[in-house]
């Protein structure tokens, strides 16, 4: 393998982009979803006080509503994808998602701005979901972890200055212009992969929507043990990282008296995570998905125990708060390219329905356990280490069973 040219590895199937426009394109496609996350952060006790809001942990339904959306349309996505093509699925739920930022800013009540959130995170999905298609059409295994890595690098400085923007906007403009500032970067994405994003499915290898063949593509994902083992545990790493992402503004504020600081210290959290995509992409290669992702799955238990140690003893100052959690976001950074790469392999004969059938079963799984310890919240540090803990040890206890006990066993191409 040494002697063959890196460019041979390239696929020619995003022409007329080149490799790196394709990486950019990919992840700023996928950013429109961490994009309408985070932005909203600083924005969630406005929210609350123009809508009149009592109870205190109502307002993160503006974050889990959305996400709600975005992993309910991925059920449907995927086989719309496999039957139509990557671009029409694309470019529909991207305007989607523009129709439903006007939604927002124009909402009357709060009822009306979830249902606005729910189109957002429908029309997220198709993203999502379209993304991961794309990069399966044209790469696979090791290649194909390498490039999600890489858009994922590029996409999770997103969730780093996202907060911080968001709280920026708050200082000169109400909450509606955080949505203005979605829509527009929502239209943005859109009129870029008109004009460049080509049609990655063939005609000859698209899919029927009559509901046996679909129903079918369904059964061969969730039959697969790879996929659906795979799918388990990153629905369980990305339910803690749900639960920070819905509990970080009261964390942060309320435990941490940081205040309008708080963006600052998501930031420098969430950066463990962008610099765990640029190491994995560097190395995934090398060392391959399961020795990475297995050994930052065992890591992140381990850290997220010490947490949960702490907080019980009552000695979890900020800095080693910090500290833990940025670890922690290392970790998942490691882990869920990979997990997603490892799951998809076995599926690229129906790569969009899989993909679609994946991100459901992650989101959902991960939403849920997320709301769980979101709505626990109680001013203290103890559900949310708890709900850590609990959820990685569980996809530690599935991984197992998918590996049949054997962790960081090379991967080797089925045959």
């Amino acid at each position: 393998m040494s002697d063959i040219n890196a460019d041979a590895l390239l696929s020619s199937g995003h022409r007329p982009m080149g490799f790196p426009e394709f990486v950019i394109v990919i992840a700023s496609i996928m950013a429109l979803n961490p994009l309408a996350m985070d932005m909203m952060l600083p924005a969630l006790p406005h929210i609350g006080s123009a809508f009149h809001i009592v109870a205190a942990n109502r307002p993160q339904m503006v974050l889990s509503i959305f996400l709600i959306g975005f992993g309910v349309g991925q059920f449907v996505m995927g086989p719309l994808a496999d039957r139509f093509g990557r671009r029409p699925v694309l470019l529909g739920g991207m305007a989607v998602y523009c129709v439903a930022s006007v939604l927002a800013i124009a909402a009357p009540s709060f009822e009306t701005l979830l249902l606005a959130r729910a189109l957002q995170g429908l029309g997220t999905s198709a993203t999502r979901v379209i993304a991961t298609s794309i990069v399966r059409d044209c790469y696979a295994g090791r290649r194909m972890a390498s490039v999600m890595s890489l858009a994922t690098m590029v996409f999770i400085a997103v969730p780093v200055v996202a907060p911080s923007f968001g709280q920026a906007l708050m200082l000169v403009t109400q909450w509606r212009g955080i949505f203005i500032v979605l829509m527009l970067y929502g239209l943005a994405a859109l009129i870029w992969s008109a004009l460049r994003m080509p049609e990655t499915l063939p005609v000859s290898e698209r899919k029927s929507l009559a509901i046996s063949a679909v129903l079918g593509a369904f059964r061969q994902t969730i039959t697969n043990r790879q996929t659906l083992g795979y799918a388990l545990a990153a629905g369980g790493v990305q339910g803690s990282l749900f639960a920070f992402v819905f509990s970080a503004q009261q964390v942060f504020t309320e435990i941490y008296k940081l205040g309008h600081y708080f963006p600052v210290a998501f930031a420098a959290i969430a950066i463990g995570i962008a610099v765990a995509g640029f190491l994995n992409a560097r190395f995934v290669g090398r060392l391959g998905m399961r020795v990475i992702s297995h050994g930052a799955l065992v890591g992140f238990v381990a850290v997220a125990g010490i947490m949960l140690a702490a907080v019980k003893i009552q000695m979890l100052p900020l800095p080693l708060f910090m500290a833990l959690a940025a670890l922690m976001m290392f970790a998942f950074g490691l882990m869920f390219a990979n997990f997603t790469a490892l799951a998809m392999e076995p599926q690229g004969h129906i790569a969009g329905t899989a993909s679609s059938l994946y991100g459901s079963i992650t989101t959902l799984l991960g939403i849920g356990i997320g709301m769980v310890i979101g709505q626990d919240y109680d001013g203290t540090l103890l559900p949310f280490a708890t709900g850590f803990f609990l959820c990685t040890l569980a996809s530690l206890a599935v991984v197992l069973v998918v590996e049949k006990g054997r962790l960081f066993k090379p991967h080797r191409m089925a045959a």
